[in-house]
């Protein structure tokens, strides 16, 4: 899951601009006293999630650490004239999210311990879906403006298109997809550490 996961969010930010992938490379760190077994399984992961986006891991690079980490960078095509950017949002534009929200309340509850087995594993599954179907509609129906909601959360990375578009994006709370225990978790304060870090990226603007 590990590496499924990595996988579809290292190559999520070709299909944010409308690409395709071509290739990665995988990037790894990995303590001397772990199985080696355990990396190979999350670097299979990875490959299949490669697979699945109909392109190839071409190679990459493995150090010692004490912290075990991983990661990809990604490779992808598209026409120059068809990129899709942060800078296209036009007033009267409607939002689209491609999953629901909520997977960093639940994996924070999953490690501390108090996620339930079945939200937890319907968090993986929607983190290890490609994106790659929103890319090829984005192309189809000439979408102009789209991002990646990875580390800056929604209100982060809605502040970024705002900004570079020159418009304001208006959310209603009700319509918004969230992971089901989600919010209950939120009520429970299992906040990942990033929220705070994000909170002061915006409090910054």
């Amino acid at each position: 899951a590990f590496g499924v996961i990595t996988a579809a969010n290292a190559m999520s930010d070709v299909y944010a601009m409308g690409g395709e992938v071509l290739f990665a490379l995988n990037l790894a760190a990995w303590r001397d006293d772990l199985p080696l077994e355990i990396l190979s399984d999350v670097m299979r992961g990875a490959a299949d999630k490669v697979a699945e986006a109909g392109a190839a891991i071409a190679g990459g690079h493995t150090i010692m650490d004490d912290e075990p980490k991983f990661g990809l960078s990604v490779t992808g095509v598209v026409h120059p004239d068809r990129i899709v950017k942060k800078s296209g949002a036009r007033v009267g534009d409607v939002l689209v999210l491609t999953k629901p929200l909520g997977s960093g309340l639940i994996t924070t509850a999953g490690k501390n311990g108090v996620a339930s087995a079945a939200h937890l594993q319907n968090a993986i599954e929607w983190m290890s879906r490609l994106n790659r179907a929103a890319a090829q509609a984005m192309q189809e129906i000439d979408v102009k403006c789209a991002t990646d909601i990875t580390g800056y959360g929604l209100l982060g990375h809605a502040y970024e298109i705002a900004e570079a578009s020159g418009v304001a994006l208006r959310f209603r709370a009700d319509a918004l997809p969230v992971l089901d225990g989600a919010l209950e978790y939120a009520r429970q304060k299992q906040i990942p550490g990033g929220a705070g870090r994000n909170k002061t990226y915006l409090d910054g603007k």
